[in-house]
């Protein structure tokens, strides 16, 4: 689900090592050696406040104001380019593991001085599309050719979440517990709607979320905070997405004081899906069955086009859910599952997050019900 990206991310984003520690790091870059060509010297992975899932995976770091460069050669240690010059070295230091931190100017100069030092080979690319075109032309400039792409790589190898990795995603989920949990709680006590998702919000800051997003809506439309909304906050629809350590973990509920026959049929819709997944099952097939299951009323917007994707260090990783597909839920990785319905004015989206193992599925949250 896309959101509003803050201006400025305030989150803890310190790299703990007891969390993940350097040795997960290294294994990932040894990966990304063994996978890109022999002829591949070293590779640059961009990244900036809000494109840097690939960045985030190689060296835990989050850019919080302006673009960074990580330089990973084929032998030896890897270094970062930071934005924003040399006094803001010493801030980026805690967000990463990497040692050698320089400042992020004259980039086509210095990656061409880099690859200098490689002696031989070409040059690859991660998130290459997410590079200001200025930027880019003048790396491509510098080093006399277009580097490989090897974005691809990168995003396969982080499909597969590691023991450590799906900890922190369940760590995302508790915050999204937390959140739902207080919203539900300020909406009994009479809140308004501005109050119940501040409520929520506050409560997944106060679990240490390094960030926090939500929508609200009660015409049949999900929408930001543009300004403040004093109404009752019952019924009310909530998106939230929460990170924790760089994982993502998000939720759609209806909150609602009476019964709200739209929601309970969302959710069951949705646990009708959740019985079919399974490692292989083709997502083209889930989204068939949820398809049929809407029966006499129609398909939310939300959900009309796709029912979910993958999701952990990027929010909405590559692929979509729906019955144009060719791909089946894969081991080790985890989704956002969600059913939306509406009937005239009434209108309801659920969902679940939910990890793949080699014998099954797991489901790591579930948004509450009415």
């Amino acid at each position: 689900m896309y959101t509003m990206h803050p201006t400025l991310l305030i989150g803890p984003a310190d790299w703990d090592p007891a969390l993940m520690p350097k040795e997960e790091f290294l294994g990932r870059i040894a990966a990304l050696r063994g996978a890109c060509d022999p002829a591949i010297a070293g590779a640059i992975v961009y990244g900036d406040p809000r494109s840097h899932a690939e960045l985030a995976y190689l060296t835990h770091l989050t850019p919080k104001l302006e673009a960074c460069m990580a330089l990973i050669p084929r032998h030896g240690a890897p270094r970062l380019l930071i934005g924003g010059g040399a006094n803001m070295i010493g801030a980026a230091k805690p967000l990463t593991w990497v040692e050698t931190l320089a400042p992020l100017r004259e980039a086509g100069a210095t990656i061409a001085r880099w690859r200098d030092e490689l002696q031989a080979g070409a040059l690859a690319l991660v998130n290459g599309d997410a590079i200001p075109l200025r930027l880019r032309q003048g790396i491509e400039t510098a080093i006399g050719a277009p580097p490989a792409d090897a974005t691809s790589v990168v995003i396969e190898a982080m499909r597969r979440k590691s023991p450590r990795e799906l900890a922190l995603v369940l760590e995302a989920c508790a915050g999204l517990d937390a959140a739902f949990s207080a919203m539900r709680e300020a909406q009994r006590a009479g809140k308004s709607v501005s109050e119940t998702v501040l409520a929520g919000e506050a409560a997944a800051w106060r679990r240490g979320a390094q960030d926090v997003r939500s929508l609200f809506g009660r015409d049949a439309r999900l929408t930001p905070f543009v300004m403040r909304d004093d109404a009752p906050a019952d019924p009310l629809q909530v998106y939230v997405a929460v990170r924790r350590a760089g994982y993502w973990a998000e939720g759609f509920a209806l909150l609602s004081q009476s019964p709200q026959p739209l929601a309970a049929a969302a959710q069951a819709m949705l646990a009708e899906a959740i019985v079919r997944i399974g490692p292989g099952t083709s997502w083209r097939d889930v989204a068939r069955s949820l398809a049929q299951s809407i029966g006499e009323h129609r398909a939310h917007a939300v959900t009309r086009g796709d029912f979910g994707h993958r999701i952990g260090l990027a929010l909405q990783e590559p692929g979509s859910l729906n019955e144009a597909s060719t791909e089946a839920f894969a081991a080790g990785e985890v989704y956002t599952v969600r059913a939306g319905l509406r009937d005239g004015d009434a209108w309801a989206v659920v969902s679940a997050m939910i990890a793949m193992s080699d014998s099954g599925r797991e489901v790591l949250w579930r948004g509450p019900g009415p």
